[in-house]
């Protein structure tokens, strides 16, 4: 079984960018339209297609919220994905991700782009749950344990349309 640990957090300065030691774009959609928002109506999972660079995947996700999820990728070839993505998804998330290392573990700052643009959030995969990590000065709020940083809510409920308040954390 594939698990994925992560903390999610926003970022709180541009001073990351010095220390980025690669970036991608990414774009990604969702075949089945059901994650975080639905959760509550039964559905237990994701499906989402990625394209990032020169490769692709599909992936599979627990429609859980919190820091341990399960997960599963699948390589598949970009030709494929990118029919999928015209095809099979209504809508995309497009980003940048940055690689950020720091006291040992690799920071993935996710510039959004589109209906998105803004946005900036760091996440970090972990080895364990309680796993503690060494925040650089730029991390901001964890936000974790708030739906609307996840990418299908991105997808469904853009950044370009939140309130102050939402922009605020509240």
């Amino acid at each position: 079984m594939g698990v994925e640990i992560e903390r999610k957090f926003l970022v709180a300065s541009d001073a990351w960018r010095a220390r980025a030691t690669k970036s991608v774009r990414m774009v990604q959609g969702y075949l089945i339209d059901a994650g975080l928002v639905q959760a509550q109506a039964g559905t237990r999972c994701s499906l989402r297609v990625r394209v990032g660079g020169n490769a692709a995947w599909l992936n599979i996700k627990s429609a859980t919220l919190g820091v341990e999820r399960q997960e599963y990728d699948y390589p598949i070839p970009v030709a494929d994905a990118e029919r999928m993505l015209r095809e099979f998804c209504n809508g995309v998330v497009e980003k940048v991700r940055h690689y950020v290392p720091h006291a040992g573990l690799t920071f993935e700052v996710d510039e959004f782009l589109g209906d998105n643009a803004g946005l900036v959030v760091a996440e970090v995969e972990l080895q364990s749950a309680d796993q503690a990590i060494a925040k650089p000065e730029w991390l901001g709020r964890e936000v974790t344990d708030h739906s609307r940083y996840y990418n299908l809510n991105l997808l469904q409920y853009p950044y370009s349309r939140w309130s102050e308040r939402e922009r605020a954390g509240e």
